[in-house]
């Protein structure tokens, strides 16, 4: 967690998506953010290599993930599953994941209707601290 920030939102935003909305001024914004302890990646790594990751903002008890990525299979879903083991250790409460895709639908991943979720939302900031540290865990 925290190894490489750059690389896993480098590697988000050069994904040929038909609606990519990780732009040179996003970068530098959560690149900024993550050097406040705000914004965080999680990675999956094969060695060496950086296979998968993904990266988000993490208040209180939310995390808001925000773009993941894979170059083996699988490799963003273990980092998913390793953002959700270190955030029920923390007793985060929340995470948001914008949109239900099927890959994630795959993993459990739900709907809320907004008032459920904005109840969610309030409660989760009312956690203390985040818990991940901005040095490599």
């Amino acid at each position: 967690m925290n190894t490489d920030f750059d690389t896993v939102i480098g590697t988000c935003a050069a994904l040929p998506r038909r609606h990519g909305w990780i732009t040179s001024g996003i970068e530098a914004a959560y690149g900024r953010l993550h050097r406040l302890g705000v914004a965080h990646s999680v990675e999956a790594w094969d060695g060496d290599r950086l296979v998968g990751g993904l990266y988000g903002v993490g208040l209180g008890g939310l995390f808001a993930g925000e773009s993941m990525f894979h170059t083996a299979l699988d490799a963003s879903k273990v980092a998913l599953v390793a953002l959700v083991d270190r955030l029920n250790d923390i007793g985060a409460t929340l995470l948001d994941i914008q949109w239900v895709t099927p890959h994630l639908a795959s993993l459990g991943a739900i709907n809320i209707p907004r008032g459920a979720y904005l109840q969610r939302l309030a409660d989760a900031l009312e956690v203390p601290g985040w818990g991940l540290e901005r040095e490599p865990v």
